[in-house]
């Protein structure tokens, strides 16, 4: 079973709804009991990084996620959920992320013909060889709507990268980790790619 972490902020029903399209049951959940069951997690959101962490807290959900991470086990987290990885938090203030990754999480600072948030189609330049994105040919177009990026200490977790007047991290992986700026579930026939790759990872 995968479970999709419920903190009140993720777009819960669409990623769970993309799932089941794909053939794959998914829970949603704020029980730490159920998250540590799972055979795989997922970390959705919208919304601010103060809020989102101030929810996990508030729902002792901080632990669950970490241990689930350090378990091994398959784990992704979308647009918030990704950046919710990081130490830091630049949004209406400086707030503390998880720490699972170092770095922080900053404002796009883009000539006034650049829209913030970005929002819509962009594609992805991917690095190496990522088992979510098998199947995928480089420059893939994916959907977005954020107005912060992750800046990660560590370069070697970029999966991808995706050109907004420069270039900023779309994806991170390391070993069971994996998450993403973009929206897998709401980018249609390869965001799907994507979740079904997800779904069946560590399967024989």
């Amino acid at each position: 079973m995968i479970a999709i972490i419920d903190y009140g902020m993720g777009n819960l029903s669409s990623v769970q709804k993309a799932l089941e399209k794909i053939g794959h049951q998914a829970v949603v959940t704020d029980d730490p009991s159920r998250i540590a069951n799972a055979a795989k997690v997922i970390l959705p959101g919208v919304g601010a990084f103060g809020d989102a962490m101030k929810e996990l807290r508030r729902r002792e959900l901080v632990e669950p996620i970490l241990s689930a991470i350090d378990s091994g086990r398959p784990f992704l987290g979308i647009c918030v959920g990704l950046q919710l990885l990081f130490d830091v938090g630049h949004e209406d203030g400086r707030h503390q992320g998880l720490g699972v990754l170092p770095g922080e999480v900053v404002r796009f600072d883009l000539p006034d013909r650049y829209k913030v948030p970005h929002m819509g189609w962009n594609h992805i330049n991917i690095r190496g060889d990522v088992p979510l994105l098998a199947g995928l040919d480089d420059e893939t177009y994916l959907y977005f709507v954020h107005s912060y990026y992750v800046v990660p200490r560590n370069e070697n977790v970029i999966a991808t990268t995706t050109n907004y007047h420069t270039p900023f991290t779309s994806m991170i992986h390391r070993e069971n980790l994996y998450a993403t700026q973009f929206h897998p579930e709401n980018s249609q026939r390869d965001g799907l790619k994507i979740l079904k790759n997800f779904a069946t990872l560590d399967e024989t």
